[in-house]
């Protein structure tokens, strides 16, 4: 039974590791009528993420791949989420999510060094 259990969470700890965007899906729920999670989308200008978000709260260069990076901070019912919406080297977004822009350079360095890119 032991041996069951520790299997189980092993495979579950190696499918939880291996997930592509390690956000909470509340998030998603509670922050989804928000212009930059509803509207923002894969290939969408700059210029429109801008006109849809407003100012981000700052604003990276990527060192992973080449582009920039704006984080937002969400707020509903006074409660706070970083949100980040990144660019290639085009001004074309490539990413969003429920990350700071920090943190998602993190897990794409993260997982670039585990492909051995």
């Amino acid at each position: 039974m032991f041996k069951q259990s520790l299997g189980a969470v092993c495979a579950l700890t190696v499918l939880v590791g291996c997930a592509g965007k390690p956000e909470n899906p509340v998030d998603h729920f509670t922050y989804r009528n928000e212009p930059l999670v509803k509207q923002v989308e894969k290939d969408m200008s700059k210029s429109t993420v801008l006109e849809l978000g407003g100012p981000p709260s700052s604003e990276i260069n990527r060192t992973v791949s080449p582009g920039t990076c704006n984080n937002y901070v969400l707020n509903k019912d006074g409660k706070q989420q970083p949100y980040y919406v990144s660019f290639n080297s085009a001004d074309r977004v490539d990413g969003k999510g429920f990350l700071s822009c920090e943190q998602m350079e993190i897990n794409e360095r993260e997982r670039a060094r585990g492909h051995g890119i």
